[in-house]
């Protein structure tokens, strides 16, 4: 096969994610930007330059990770192969590209928690994640934990990722929020913010392609033409964080706290959950109707300040009925108040004991009424509720401070199933105990979709899309 390798003319941002010396450097945003194509560019070149320094060693190891096998191998084994030509054998078993200077490229996938349990305790220079926004949080850890070695090979992980997917919110948090833990260095991380504009030769010979993407409907256009990592395709809640918003309170569903009034009627949401997170929420509702989620108490495990995935923290539900407890005699917006707890029917049966759980909350001093747990018109008035009117406001707020909230509510997508379901699969606890409050004071939609306020300032001329 010819030499491929040599007719590649990179653009200033694929050139700029190509030299990143940072240990974590991550290329998206938009589709069609030319992302996949420069990675296996990048994969092939390293192998070809850090070869084995003598005949006892090994060259750079490179892992090419991609979700799922069928992903990797019909999207990237031909192209690759035709760059790398005769200069590597090609072990079909094993995904395993060899060079003749001793470097290796390995296809891997991790789409199951035994997946990334082989990955683990391997050793890998350089890895590329694939559609890294595929993969769980705890999957892209496992794996880039594995980046690591005593040779002298640059040791490097490199993503490219879309807005949506598992690991939505985790490569934002790092890449797009730029938030991080006690542990991880902030100089450690860069990101290269990807347009379908930037991708030349697809401009030139399928200039009809930016067409197709401006007229998407407004959720997928901001994501794919715009690379909007607020809204994406498949994402069950159009629901806005936007700081430069929260005084003001328009465009907005996440604002900063304020003490709540006395006269407003206040409920307290449950959704029961062991291993799975259990989550508390408690809201407000204001004389024209508006509900705050002013604050939570949600039981998730934490790896330092991070929270993992869907995993509960075990506790006992007299254990969580004598935190509530004690948050409403201590909380300045709770202590004293009348609170109408709403929490699903389930918890109203009888255990073998003949005891319930909504029984071991009353001998907590902790009251709940069951709720109408109707899933499709619970999720239609969440949804109403986010809906802005033509100045910008919604009809539901959440407190900056209900950190778990607005980790979980953006990242629920459609069950694949009923598209007008939320996938139950996905951690969708906080969502539930929003749901039962939500029934409890059932509004009408808006008559008209409101014409939306573009989301990067002024921008008279639309460059940066705004919304139609």
């Amino acid at each position: 096969m010819p030499d491929r390798t040599v007719d590649f003319y990179p653009n200033k941002k694929q050139w700029q994610f190509m030299n990143s010396t940072t240990r974590h450097t991550a290329y998206g945003g938009a589709r069609g930007g030319g992302k996949s194509w420069v990675m296996r560019i990048m994969a092939v070149q390293a192998a070809l330059t850090y070869g084995a320094p003598d005949p006892w060693s090994e060259g750079i190891k490179i892992w090419f990770i991609r979700r799922t096998l069928k992903d990797l191998v019909d999207n990237h084994l031909a192209p690759l192969k035709m760059l790398i030509g005769n200069k590597a054998k090609y072990n079909e078993s094993k995904y395993l590209f060899t060079f003749r200077n001793g470097a290796t490229l390995q296809l891997r996938y991790c789409d199951t928690d035994n997946d990334s349990t082989h990955l683990q305790g391997n050793e890998a220079d350089l890895i590329f994640l694939e559609e890294a926004t595929q993969l769980k949080p705890e999957w892209i850890s496992i794996i880039t934990a594995s980046c690591r070695g005593i040779n002298d090979f640059p040791h490097r992980i490199f993503y490219t990722c879309n807005p949506g997917g598992p690991g939505h919110q985790y490569i934002k948090r790092l890449f797009v929020d730029k938030l991080y833990t006690e542990t991880e260095n902030p100089e450690d991380y860069s990101f290269v913010q990807a347009m379908v504009t930037d991708n030349q030769i697809l401009m030139e010979r399928s200039p009809e392609y930016v067409n197709f993407l401006k007229n998407l409907p407004p959720k997928l256009r901001d994501a794919w033409l715009y690379g909007s990592w607020d809204i994406y395709s498949g994402q069950y809640f159009e629901f806005r964080n936007l700081p430069d918003h929260y005084e003001d309170r328009r465009w907005t569903h996440v604002i900063d706290p304020f003490p709540i009034p006395k006269h407003w009627t206040i409920y307290r949401g449950f959704d029961w959950g062991s291993f799975r997170p259990f989550s508390v929420g408690w809201f407000a509702i204001s004389e024209d109707g508006t509900m705050y989620h002013f604050r939570e108490l949600y039981g998730v495990q934490k790896s330092g300040s991070e929270s993992i995935a869907d995993q509960g923290v075990g506790w006992t539900s007299e254990k969580i009925f004598r935190k509530i407890y004690e948050i409403e005699q201590t909380d300045p917006n709770l202590k004293g108040r009348e609170i109408i707890g709403i929490a699903d029917k389930a918890i109203f049966n009888k255990e073998s004991n003949g005891i319930s759980i909504a029984d071991t909350a009353m001998q907590c001093g902790i009251y709940f009424m069951p709720s109408d747990s109707k899933r499709i018109p619970g999720w239609e008035q969440c949804r109403i509720r986010l809906q802005f009117n033509e100045k910008g406001f919604p009809r539901f707020y959440v407190f900056n401070t209900c950190k778990e909230f607005i980790r979980t509510i953006p990242l629920l997508e459609h069950d694949p199933n009923d598209c007008e379901d939320v996938n139950s699969k996905m951690e969708d606890h906080a969502a539930d105990m929003w749901r039962y409050v939500a029934m409890q004071n059932v509004i009408k939609a808006f008559m008209e979709t409101p014409q939306y306020e573009p989301m990067y300032g002024s921008d008279p001329l639309n460059q940066y899309g705004g919304y139609a």
